[in-house]
């Protein structure tokens, strides 16, 4: 078989090959050696807190930030602040009443913040591996929740560990329990509950049994609820039906109330009326017959006054007539006295009475005609009644 023979490379090429791998090798270790003395702008973010290392000691807890230092054997490392969620089953817990139910616990695992950097240096060399390791974190923690389930479900009987709201007080113990024994590790669990709680068969059955009559038991109250909710609606219907014919027969009484108020106004404003028009009718006969009155007043001043001017006038009348009669009454007694003076006159009135100048006479020729004149006691003598 034949040989190839492969050329070697040239001596220059050679040497520069190992010098290339020399710089290689210490560069190396420098490096090896040199992160153990330095460190340049290392960041810590936001959720993290950083601690400082120096000779294998902690100088320093901060906060986010960048960060250098050099000296012998420093070190930063970083705390995550996040949470850390874990979950935790246990398939078989006994109650205090001989039960067995299995019960899954969820929860957040948070580290030392920096307001607790007291508390990371104290505890660091006990339990950094539960500070930088998620793992180790949910490992301690869901040991204790364990151990918390445990306590607390044996300490309830099922219907309290189980059945409605008791499940509310359950995952508060546990909750309380697991930070009791968080707490002497720098950990702090939150947010606990209860996912899921499973029951062995006869409990499911006795469980079964409880649900189905407080089902029945709720029904039936249901059902007295609903009996008393439709005698208390058709109560209120009635009493409805019953408030609204009374209001009806309110509001018709009112009505009736108010018409007879009405009618009770209207007839006193036409009693008002009447007695103003009665009292005008009075005013206005008042008035007439204080008119009359005042016509009568002056009819009877006028007739006062008319009889005394009659009154006045029948007395000068009757003076008059005693004056004018006064010479009369003295001729009289004269011709009582004197016989002869009244046939004087007599004689003298008869001549005056034939005067011609004032009486024309009718005779028959050849007679006298005969005067008489009748006075006092004097008859004539004579029939002076012309014939038929």
């Amino acid at each position: 078989m034949a040989r190839m023979d492969i050329p070697s490379p040239p001596r220059g090429t050679r040497k520069a090959g190992t010098i290339l791998l020399v710089l290689i090798v210490a560069g190396l270790v420098f490096w090896l050696l040199g992160s153990r003395f330095y460190y340049f702008l290392n960041r810590v973010e936001e959720q993290e807190v950083g601690v400082k290392f120096r000779g294998g000691r902690i100088v320093e807890v901060v906060g986010p930030g960048i960060y250098s230092d050099v000296g012998l054997f420093v070190e930063l490392k970083r705390v995550s602040s996040s949470a850390v969620p874990f979950l935790v089953t246990d398939p078989e817990i006994i109650t205090s009443d001989k039960q067995r139910i299995g019960l899954a616990a969820a929860g957040d695992i948070f580290r030392p913040r920096l307001e607790n950097a007291d508390q990371l240096r104290s505890l660091w060399a006990q339990y950094n591996t539960l500070y930088l390791n998620d793992e180790a974190a949910r490992a301690h923690i869901g040991q204790r929740a364990q151990q918390a389930m445990k306590v607390c479900v044996g300490n309830r009987t099922f219907d309290d560990a189980v059945i409605g709201t008791a499940r509310d007080a359950l995952r508060a113990c546990i909750d309380t329990e697991i930070n009791k024994l968080a707490q002497n590790v720098g950990l702090v669990v939150e947010n606990v509950a209860l996912p899921e709680v499973t029951i062995a068969p006869e409990a499911q059955a006795r469980l079964d049994e409880i649900v189905q009559s407080r089902l029945q038991t709720e029904k039936a109250a249901q059902d007295e609820l609903r009996a008393k909710a439709q005698a208390a609606a058709e109560q209120a219907l009635q009493e409805g039906q019953i408030r609204v014919e009374q209001s009806r027969l309110q509001e018709e009484t009112r009505q009736k109330v108010l018409l007879a108020q009405l009618d009770e106004e209207r007839l006193a404003a036409q009693q008002k009326v009447i007695q103003a028009e009665r009292a005008n009718e009075l005013a206005r006969v008042e008035a007439n017959r204080a008119v009359i009155e005042a016509q009568k007043s002056n009819e009877l001043l006028e007739a006062q006054l008319d009889l005394e001017v009659q009154t006045v006038r029948a007395l000068a009348a009757t003076e008059q007539a005693r004056a004018s009669t006064a010479v009369e009454a003295a001729l009289g007694l004269l011709y009582t006295a004197n016989p002869g003076l009244l046939n004087f006159h007599i004689a003298r009135e008869n001549a005056n009475a034939l005067a011609n100048t004032e009486k024309l006479l009718i005779t028959p020729e050849g007679t006298t005609p005969t005067l008489v004149i009748p006075g006092e006691q004097i008859q004539p003598v004579a029939d002076v009644t012309p014939p038929q």
